[in-house]
C-alpha cells in the first residue's frame, strides 16, 4: 500500500504540474482575448470534461501530457482573406503544410479576426507561450524554497563520523572490502581522529562548515597542517601530514582528481536554509540541467542500451512518467528513509521535474512552446528592421512553413517517450536497495 500510495502522489503531483502548466498558457491567453476551446489535461481519448463559457476543460486518458486549444496558432498565407486556404500543392509537404492550415482556420468564426493567435502583437504571443514554462520554473522555485527553507536539508557537520583505515583511490573505493595490502594509513587515522571529535580549526583558520573544510583540506595536498579538535569538551592541537589522493571532483562526481586527503567521513544534521541558499541551488541545478538537455541524445542512446542491452540505468539520466512513479512508489515503501526523508525526496523530486519540463519547453523548436517564442521574436526583429530602414510592416511570421520539422520533432518525442516507458518499466531506475 504505501509503493501504491508513494507512486500516486508522485503521478498525481505530475498532472498538477501539467494542469499549471498550461493554466500559464491559458491565463495569458484569455488576459490578451486569444479564444480559447479547450484545456486538456492529457492526450487521446477524454475520460471527462465539462465546458464553461467557450472553453471545454476537461482530462485525457493518457497523461504524457496537456494542451490548450487556440484558434489561429496557423496563420493563412500572404495575400488570403481571413479563413480562406489556397488549394494549390506544389509538392507533399507543401501540401501538408497548406492541410494543417485548412484544419486550423476552419475554427476560425466570424468576428475572431481579433481572437485569433497569429493576429496578436509579437509580445503577447511570447508571453502566452512563456507561460507554461514560467509556471514551472515558479513550482521549482517553491518546491525548493519548501524543501530548503522550511523542512530542511541533511547538511555536512565538520564532526568526523568515521575514520577510514587506509587510503584507497575513489574509484577503487567501491571495489575494495578492507584494506588492501600495503595500504597506507590515512592521515586522520596516523595522528589518532576519531569519530565524534568536532575539527575548530585547520592550517590557522576555524572552522564553522564542512565544507569549506573540505576545500581547505583538497589544497594542502603534500603539506603538514596544524589542526585543532573538540573532543569531550577539550580542544586538543594535532599536526596533520595531507596526503594526496585521487578523488572525485566536487564540481563533477564523473571526474577523478589529486587533491588533498585527510581520510574522514562527515557527521550531518539537518538544517534550514534561507532564500540565499534557494537562489544558489537553482542557479546549480538550472546549470545542470540545461547541460544535461544539451546532452539529450547521448543521455538517450544511454537509455536504449539499457532497455535493450542490459547496461545499468544512468540515475541521472532521463526517466519517463513511469520511472518517476516508480521511485515515488520505491522511496514511500523504504524502511532506509524516515517521514521526513521521504516527504522531502517528494519535494525534490517534484521541483526537479518541474525545473527540467519548463527548460525542456524552453528549447527553440516547435511543437514545443520555445518554437513559438522563437516565432514571436523573429517576428519583432523583423519589425524593429523595418521601424528602422523605414520598410513595410512585415506583419506575422509564417510558423506554418516549419510544420515539416514540427512533425519530425513530434515523431521524436513520442519516440524518445515510448523507450522511456519501455526502459522505465523493465530496466527502471531505483533508489533504493
Amino acid at each position: 500500500m504505501a509503493y501504491l500510495a508513494g507512486a500516486l502522489i508522485l503521478f498525481f503531483g505530475l498532472l498538477v504540474s501539467i494542469a499549471l502548466h498550461e493554466l500559464g498558457h491559458f491565463s495569458f491567453a484569455k488576459l490578451f482575448g486569444v479564444r480559447t476551446t479547450q484545456f486538456m489535461v492529457g492526450f487521446g481519448p477524454t475520460m471527462k470534461s465539462w465546458r464553461r463559457g467557450e472553453t471545454e476543460y476537461g482530462v485525457k486518458w493518457i497523461p504524457l501530457g496537456g494542451y490548450i486549444r487556440m484558434i489561429g496558432m496557423l496563420p493563412p498565407r500572404r495575400g488570403d482573406a481571413p479563413g480562406q486556404v489556397r488549394r494549390i500543392s506544389t509538392g507533399p509537404w507543401q501540401g501538408l503544410i497548406e492541410s494543417a492550415r485548412g484544419a486550423a482556420l476552419e475554427e476560425v468564426r466570424p468576428g475572431d479576426e481579433d481572437r485569433v493567435f497569429y493576429a496578436k502583437k509579437w509580445w503577447q504571443k511570447a508571453l502566452i507561450m512563456v507561460g507554461g514554462p514560467a509556471m514551472n520554473l515558479v513550482l521549482a522555485v517553491l518546491f525548493f524554497a519548501i524543501l530548503l527553507m522550511g523542512i530542511g536539508t541533511s547538511q555536512p557537520q565538520p564532526v568526523i563520523r568515521e575514520v577510514a583505515e587506509c587510503m584507497v583511490p575513489a574509484s577503487q573505493s567501491a571495489d575494495v572490502k578492507g584494506c588492501p595490502a600495503n595500504a597506507p594509513a590515512t592521515p586522520a587515522k596516523q595522528v589518532g581522529l576519531r569519530p565524534g571529535d568536532r575539527i575548530v580549526a585547520f592550517g590557522g583558520q576555524k572552522i564553522g562548515d564542512y565544507r569549506e573544510l573540505q576545500e581547505l583540506i583538497r589544497g594542502d595536498g603534500g603539506k603538514t597542517v596544524p589542526m585543532t579538535v573538540r573532543r569531550d569538551g577539550h580542544d586538543i592541537t594535532l599536526t596533520v601530514p595531507i596526503t594526496r589522493n585521487q578523488m572525485y571532483d566536487l564540481k563533477d562526481e564523473s571526474k577523478v582528481v589529486n587533491v588533498g586527503f585527510l581520510g574522514i567521513t562527515p557527521d550531518s544534521a539537518v538544517e534550514r536554509q534561507g532564500p540565499g541558499a534557494v537562489a544558489s541551488t537553482m542557479g546549480d541545478l538550472t546549470s545542470r540541467t540545461a547541460g544535461a538537455l544539451v546532452r539529450m541524445p547521448q543521455k538517450m542512446v544511454g537509455v536504449w542500451n539499457a532497455a535493450f542491452g542490459g547496461d545499468e540505468r544512468d540515475p541521472n539520466g532521463p526517466i519517463g512518467v513511469v520511472g518517476v512513479s516508480r521511485i515515488g512508489g520505491e522511496v514511500a515503501a523504504s524502511q532506509e528513509f524516515t517521514g521526513t526523508q521521504k516527504i522531502s525526496y517528494f519535494v525534490m523530486l517534484l521541483g526537479s521535474l518541474n525545473l527540467a519540463v519548463g527548460l525542456f519547453n524552453l528549447v527553440p523548436l516547435l511543437p514545443l512552446d520555445g518554437g513559438h517564442i522563437a516565432g514571436a521574436l523573429l517576428e519583432a526583429i523583423k519589425k524593429a528592421f523595418a521601424r528602422v530602414f523605414r520598410r513595410p510592416d512585415p506583419g506575422y511570421v509564417d510558423v506554418a512553413k516549419a510544420l515539416p520539422v514540427t512533425y519530425v520533432m513530434a515523431a521524436v518525442l513520442i519516440v524518445m517517450g515510448g523507450l522511456l516507458i519501455y526502459a522505465d518499466l523493465f530496466n527502471p531506475v531505483r533508489v533504493t536497495g
